[in-house]
């Protein structure tokens, strides 16, 4: 499983054309190996939600959240504050080695782990 995200920003422009600040934006997408695509397909998880963080857009609030299907496919968030946006990357790098851990314990089933304790 590899993660890549992008970041990028745009100037906001008020009506009469003042700066009224800047808008950023976060791609993430997680490439995924057969197997794990097969474990996710198997056990249906792909509207599992790995991650959900409420933000203000402007002046209102919105929630966003991220699927297994969306990280798998890239999903772009658009966040009006710069604390936002790296509290909800903290939530993508933590959402993928949160599912990597499910891929890992889906794929012991039938089987055994044995630990020395």
């Amino acid at each position: 499983m590899k993660l890549t995200i992008r970041r990028n920003q745009a100037d906001v422009k008020g009506f009469f054309g003042g700066h009224k600040g800047v808008m950023f934006s976060v791609f993430a997408k997680v490439d995924i190996k057969a197997e794990e695509r097969a474990l996710i397909d198997k056990y249906k998880v792909g509207d599992w939600i790995l991650a959900s963080r409420d933000i203000m857009i402007g002046k209102e609030k919105s929630e966003i959240t991220l699927t297994v299907s969306r990280l798998i496919d890239g999903n772009t968030t658009t966040i009006a504050s710069l604390s936002d946006l790296q509290k909800w990357e903290d939530d993508i790098k933590t959402s993928c080695v949160n599912l990597k851990n499910a891929l890992l314990v889906m794929a012991t089933f039938g089987g055994e782990e044995v630990h020395e304790i």
